[in-house]
């Protein structure tokens, strides 16, 4: 039986190829959506698409699939990046979550001198832009890197990738005239903490030869709303929405 439900295959998938879940996605299969033998869903490999697979055996730790046939080829999101400060909890679930849904092709974790939370997990986020690519029906997976320092970020920027960081100071043009004047198919988004950016660091990205100044209109947006406006913003303008 067919129930249109979407998981991430570690194992690369071909057609006719036998390949085992995890334990975690054989419980989720087994306990949670109720899946049984000879139920389909559909897989994706972060590689060459997406496939039909069928359940050959399910037992309490490993579930055997049989890959069926290829319903979607393969496609990477456009080259855009986001950079962000992480956040307390929830709040940095929601970016991770978002900037997966809205086609962020990488997502760094950027400690800057106000972000006030230590609490970074990289396995857990790359656990969160998984789900979100299942839910999304994205064919790839975002790379997400574990955290910067955003000095070193910056040191070592491709001057070739635009960086368009957020001012809350409302001191730079509007991100719609910068992405009207600068349609790059290569480009990153930077948003500061909670608290912004410090002067220090406001100095220091508008010296750099690559970076863009962008405002997100007259209000102030909390950090994680400023991560989702702005990706939408670029892909509208820039991005596989502009299509």
């Amino acid at each position: 039986m067919a129930k249109n439900f979407r998981l991430y295959s570690s194992e690369e998938l071909t057609e006719q190829k036998e390949v085992l879940l995890s334990e975690e996605q054989t419980h989720y299969l087994k306990n949670v959506v109720r899946y049984e033998v000879g139920d389909t869903l559909n897989c994706f490999d972060n590689k060459n698409g997406e496939f039909i697979c069928q359940i050959t055996e399910i037992n309490k730790k490993i579930t055997h699939l049989k890959v069926l046939n290829k319903i979607k080829p393969f496609k990477i999101c456009p080259d855009i990046w986001v950079l962000f400060a992480p956040l307390k909890k929830d709040k940095t679930d929601f970016v991770i979550e978002k900037a997966t849904e809205l086609g962020a092709r990488k997502i760094i974790p950027t400690i800057t001198q106000f972000t006030n939370t230590s609490n970074i997990k990289t396995e857990r986020y790359i656990a969160q832009s998984i789900e979100a690519a299942e839910q999304c029906r994205r064919t790839d997976l975002p790379e997400v890197t574990p955290p910067q320092n955003l000095t070193a970020v910056l040191s070592q920027w491709d001057n070739d990738r635009i960086l368009f960081f957020m001012d809350e100071t409302l001191e730079s043009k509007s991100f719609y005239e910068q992405l009207e004047e600068n349609k790059t198919k290569k480009a990153a988004i930077l948003v500061g903490p909670e608290g912004g950016f410090s002067e220090d660091e406001l100095k220091h990205l508008r010296k750099c030869k690559f970076t863009k100044g962008a405002t997100l209109g007259p209000r102030i947006l909390r950090a994680e709303t400023a991560v989702a406006a702005a990706l939408s913003c670029w892909q509208m303008i820039a991005g596989d929405w502009s299509k």
